[in-house]
């Protein structure tokens, strides 16, 4: 199986299924000396991790990570870092009466037009649990683009069903405001808007009580991030930026800036005007930036020194505990009541992967920047 590799000069690699031993990431293309550990990864894999509240999956995973080389005493040796996540809460039994069955939704056809077989215990390489690895490997990431440039990359639920929350300044949403409420108590739906983070969490609750799930879009910005990142066609950072949001599990649509807005506006609407402020301590130096970020931080696929705001829609959790139509490998007709673990809503833990893909892609075009000469 090939595409299991992401990025040029920040490169990782993953392996690994859904009920397998684990998962693993190898990355290559870290520059050394950053300060690494098991405990800097910890954070944002237990935001990831299935059983963290009441609105996600039960499965019950600690998601310990352990780094097998590439760090000595606290530091990244510039070698491959590879980094396994085992899998400890595997209930594949849940899965033997549907192994011939195909499951509304899911990649087992398409898995078995492609190859011919495939491993049905949970989605096996299709599965969101290969993304364990992908948030670790973001940490990293967002180590290297905060010691580069400062750069900051945070994710949150921008709307679940006909929910959407308010956010009036994107670029200002912090992660305190993403994972505690103000009552100081846990934002499980991690929603920075406090009144429709509780309408978002009963319609979740509602949905799962009805046997059902709920899709939704996560928006994700990073701040700080310098003008001159991208290239100029095949390689647009908007392009590297959709991939990798694209390669996540359930997600169906990407825009970045006002996106599918931009259909109803004219040239005078949409466009973000130009002008030049003096930054301070820079004598006569003046920055160049827009007014507004219409164009989201991307112009011409190169970042512009705006924020670069991203959305994401993500579709309904397939697997539902309520019997559909479906058909057999051999084409007969049946029916299908899937059984298991699975999230009523999957952005509450999607935006840690969200923030991963975003970071890894920004690490990596930093690095060809550098590489280029172009950079100042």
């Amino acid at each position: 199986m090939s595409g299991n590799s992401f990025g040029q000069l920040f490169r990782i690699t993953t392996a690994g299924e859904a009920h397998g031993a684990g998962n693993l990431v190898i990355i290559d293309g870290c520059p050394p000396g950053i300060s690494l550990n098991e405990d800097d990864l910890k954070p944002d894999l237990a935001r990831r991790r299935p059983g963290q509240s009441k609105i996600v999956t039960q499965r019950n995973e600690p998601d310990t990570p352990e780094i097998l080389s590439g760090v000595f005493d606290g530091k990244t040796t510039g070698t491959s870092i590879a980094i396994l996540i085992c899998n400890r809460d595997q209930r594949s039994h849940d899965y033997s009466e549907i192994k011939d069955k195909y499951r509304p939704g899911h990649a087992d056809y398409s898995y078995d037009a492609k190859y011919g077989v495939r491993d049905y215990r949970g989605g096996g390489r299709s599965s969101a649990r290969e993304t364990t690895v992908r948030v670790a490997a973001g940490v990293i990431a967002k180590k290297l683009i905060a010691h580069a440039f400062e750069g900051r990359v945070v994710g949150y639920v921008r709307q679940v069903g006909d929910i959407v929350a308010t956010v009036d300044d994107p670029a200002a949403v912090t992660l305190d405001q993403v994972e505690t409420l103000p009552d100081g108590k846990p934002n499980i739906v991690r929603c920075p808007d406090p009144e429709k983070a509780v309408a978002m969490v009963a319609l979740i609750e509602q949905v799962r009580a009805e046997h059902n799930s709920i899709g939704g879009v996560a928006e994700v910005v990073a701040t700080n991030v310098p003008a001159g990142l991208g290239e100029p066609v095949f390689d647009k950072l908007k392009a590297d930026l959709a991939k990798a949001l694209f390669s996540l599990p359930a997600v169906l649509g990407v825009e970045y800036g006002i996106g599918f807005g931009c259909a109803t506006r004219k040239g005078i609407e949409n466009n973000d005007v130009f002008f030049a402020e003096t930054t301070t301590g820079s004598g006569d130096r003046r920055r160049i930036t827009t007014r507004t970020n219409r164009h989201g931080g991307i112009l011409g696929g190169i970042s512009t020194g705006m924020p670069v705001v991203l959305r994401a829609a993500v579709k309904p959790t397939s697997s539902l505990p309520q019997e559909q139509e479906t058909v057999t490998r051999q084409g007969e007709s049946t029916t299908i009541n899937t059984k298991g673990r699975h999230d009523p809503c999957l952005l509450p833990r999607f935006v840690p992967m969200a923030e991963a893909m975003v970071a890894l892609v920004l690490a990596d075009h930093w690095l060809r920047w550098q590489a280029s000469g172009c950079s100042p």
